[in-house]
């Protein structure tokens, strides 16, 4: 189902042919935000229905939100070479150039937030700062158990990882998710880049992690790794609920405006 008041979307082509929705919000005259979701989420889901774009259209600044490949109402490719770090990125570079961005501040949460870890270094001075939500070191996916995730999509069996059957439950929650391309996401990023001391942006970033996020040591340790990295500790939120908190969202967009 729709939230009511949905905006539109706007496709731009990825280098690799992959149609990206996009959203616009705001006027393009002020700054502008790009909002990236996390893993088996999307633009509306993640940032619209939560109030975000809301608030930072409030707060003066042009809002672009992306529907990363294989959510929402982007193309959903099956094949784990179509999910790379680089080709995520490169989404993100794509929709800058098609909406004729030279620099921006970035919000992303999950998933999100580690393409924007690494857009940050790629990317150069394009991005000027960045709000990185709910992002550990390491990988997350590695524990994600492939196979048991193909036998229950294709032939009906129970999952008996834990933590699969969480990630599994999450995606089929959003109506439109396709989950043999979140399955197949998972496969093709699996060993990719990982965040860490060694390869940290030196843009100012501001780290967000809920109090009852099993990673929230891990996202400290990111920002205590990052030069000009600050933190902000969600108040009374998990992994899957943080970005409905007001005290976030506040926090974020003071940092967005310093």
């Amino acid at each position: 189902m729709l939230h009511r008041n949905t905006p539109a979307h706007s496709f731009v082509p990825s280098h690799d042919g992959v149609q990206l929705a996009t959203y616009e919000l705001g006027d393009p005259e002020h700054p502008t935000v790009v909002v990236v979701h996390g893993f088996a989420s999307s633009v509306i889901a993640n940032w619209h229905a939560t109030g975000w774009t809301r608030d930072l259209t409030r707060a003066g600044f042009h809002v672009i939100g992306i529907d990363q490949r294989g959510h929402g109402a982007s193309d959903k490719p099956h094949s784990p070479d179509a999910y790379t770090m680089e080709l995520l990125v490169a989404d993100v570079e794509a929709v800058l150039d098609a909406y004729l961005l030279t620099e921006v501040c970035y919000v992303g949460y999950s998933l999100g937030a580690r393409v924007g870890w690494q857009a940050a270094r790629n990317l150069g001075g394009r991005i000027t700062r960045a709000v990185l939500g709910g992002i550990p070191d390491g990988d997350p996916l590695k524990s994600f158990q492939v196979a048991d995730a193909r036998a229950h999509l294709e032939h009906g069996r129970e999952v008996s990882d834990r933590l699969t059957g969480v990630y599994l439950a999450m995606a089929k929650t959003l109506p439109g998710n396709d989950l043999a391309a979140l399955v197949a996401l998972v496969e093709g990023m699996r060993g990719g880049p990982q965040p860490g001391a060694a390869n940290a942006p030196t843009q100012p970033v501001l780290f967000a992690t809920g109090s009852e996020d099993t990673i929230l040591d891990a996202s400290r340790v990111l920002a205590d790794a990052t030069p000009n990295g600050g933190f902000f500790e969600i108040p009374g939120r998990n992994h899957f609920n943080a970005p409905t908190s007001r005290p976030f969202r506040e926090a974020a967009i003071g940092f967005l405006k310093a």
